[in-house]
Parts: structure tokens; C-alpha cells; sequence
């Protein structure tokens, strides 16, 4: 009997099960997102917050040696080295202000032969939208000419002008 017992196997040995949440983590982690059964969804969430969270805390503090002791330890859950890869120079990069709650999982019907339910697993937020916004303006690192005095003064409005000489 499986008195107390609170892990999910989804009928597999322990290593078929490592694997598989191994593989799944991955996936997420360089696509994205992936569709998969709910159950599985449900199995692997947990295991991409806690590898997103190492890294956070691992860029988060800047040194090397925590940097070097982060990617060792997700080598030993991850099997891919780009999921690595990008785990720690995208992925934590843009979760750096976000306390927990890396991703999502979303419903998405019935697979059809079976009728397992099916969800997807993604990212709060995507990673194409952050691509977009960490991009910088061509103009952002232009230093803005400096307004003399007289030139501040002439922006005044007339109506300010006239408060200052009132005073």
C-alpha cells in the first residue's frame, strides 16, 4: 500500500522516471513551452522552478565560484548542456526581479486517442517578448546635450515666470 506516499511515478521505475522529467525540463527550457499530459505537467512544474530558482541565485550573486558550483549541480538534473546554457544567460537573466512562479501550466483539451488530458507547460512570461525588450534603442546610449541656465529659463511658461517675479 502506498500509505503517506506523496511522489507521483507515473508508471515508471525511478530512473524512467528521472529521464523523463529530465528530458521535459529541458524542453522547457530552450523552447519555452512544451504540450505534454496534464499528469506529467503536473510532475515536472516543480523541477524547472527549482533549476530556474538555482540559477537566479546563482546570477543574482555574481561570483564565480557560486556561478561554477550552480552549473554544476544543474548538470546533475540536466543532461543538456544548452538547456544549461541558456538556463543561465537568458532564462535567469529574466526572472531576476520575480520572487517564484516561474511558469504556467494551461489546459488544453483531450488528446485523441486516448482521451488523456493534455496540458502546456510554459513560462510566465515568453522568452521572445523579453528578446524584444532587453533589446536597446539606438539612441538610448547617446549622452543628451546640456542646457545652460538661460535655456532652462526660456522653457519656463510665461505664467511661472510671472509666480517667481511676484515673490
Amino acid at each position: 500500500m502506498r500509505h503517506r506516499v506523496s511522489k507521483k511515478t507515473l508508471n515508471r521505475t525511478k530512473d524512467q522516471r528521472r529521464a523523463l522529467i529530465s528530458g521535459l525540463a529541458a524542453q522547457i527550457i530552450e523552447h519555452g513551452k512544451v504540450d505534454t499530459t496534464l499528469a506529467k505537467a503536473k510532475v515536472v512544474k516543480p523541477f524547472v522552478e527549482k533549476m530556474v530558482t538555482k540559477a537566479v541565485k546563482a546570477n543574482r550573486s555574481g561570483d564565480k565560484i557560486v556561478k561554477f558550483n550552480a552549473v554544476k549541480n544543474l548538470r546533475k538534473h540536466l543532461r543538456s548542456e544548452s538547456a544549461i546554457k541558456k538556463l543561465m544567460e537568458e532564462v535567469s537573466l529574466l526572472f531576476m526581479e520575480r520572487p517564484g512562479g516561474y511558469t504556467r501550466i494551461v489546459k488544453t483539451g483531450e488528446r485523441a486517442g486516448d482521451r488523456a488530458l493534455t496540458a502546456r507547460i510554459e513560462f510566465v512570461e515568453s522568452l521572445e517578448k523579453a528578446k524584444a525588450k532587453t533589446k536597446v534603442p539606438a539612441q538610448a546610449g547617446k549622452a543628451k546635450p546640456k542646457t545652460s541656465e538661460k535655456e532652462k529659463a526660456e522653457k519656463i511658461p510665461e505664467e511661472r515666470k510671472d509666480e517667481k517675479n511676484t515673490k
